[in-house]
């Protein structure tokens, strides 16, 4: 039993830090956060923008649905996902940084910032319901751009974080 053990953890390296997929998957995670807008490719977004007619009248079919979705979601189950996501984040925060479990500390430094993105598009999809359309690009614009700025320090501080963890582990 011992031999099974010590073979997955050598195929699933749980150092998370020097893993070269961890690393493709916080690549993927933000590159796929900041081209979805509100479930909303932006690249549709700036073809509504460019052309209009037919692509804007998709654009906001789809952001009405989206939204409504988003907001039906959080207004009945809001409670539970809270509680839900605060229970996981805690649990990760406390086995990462308490007891030092490098897989749990590079989980919550990826799903912390994506709960902040979450957080933002229910503000986001709130402001588009309320303005009833009104100003939607500049909406979706700020959105994506404060995803992004999510991102880039999410990123940076896992960098830094992941670096100090392999140089101090002795693991170049």
């Amino acid at each position: 039993m011992q031999d099974w053990y010590q073979m997955a953890f050598e195929l699933i390296d749980m150092r998370s830090f020097s893993n070269l997929w961890y690393w493709i998957a916080l690549a993927v995670v933000w590159s796929t956060a900041s081209h979805w807008v509100l479930g909303v490719p932006y690249d549709m977004v700036t073809r509504a923008r460019r052309n209009g007619g037919q692509a804007e009248e998709d654009l906001h079919d789809l952001v009405r649905v989206n939204v409504n979705r988003l907001l039906y979601i959080t207004e009945t189950a809001g409670i539970w996902m809270l509680a839900i996501g605060c229970f996981f984040l805690t649990t990760l925060a406390i086995l990462g940084f308490v007891y030092w479990i490098e897989f749990a500390q590079a989980v919550f430094l990826l799903a912390l910032p994506m709960g902040l993105v979450f957080a933002l598009s229910i503000h986001t999809a709130r402001k588009i319901r309320a303005a009833d359309g009104e100003g939607l690009y500049r909406k979706l614009h700020i959105h994506r751009f404060l995803t992004q700025l999510i991102g880039m320090i999410s990123i940076f501080i896992t960098a830094f974080w992941g670096m100090w963890q392999n140089m101090s582990l002795g693991v170049l």
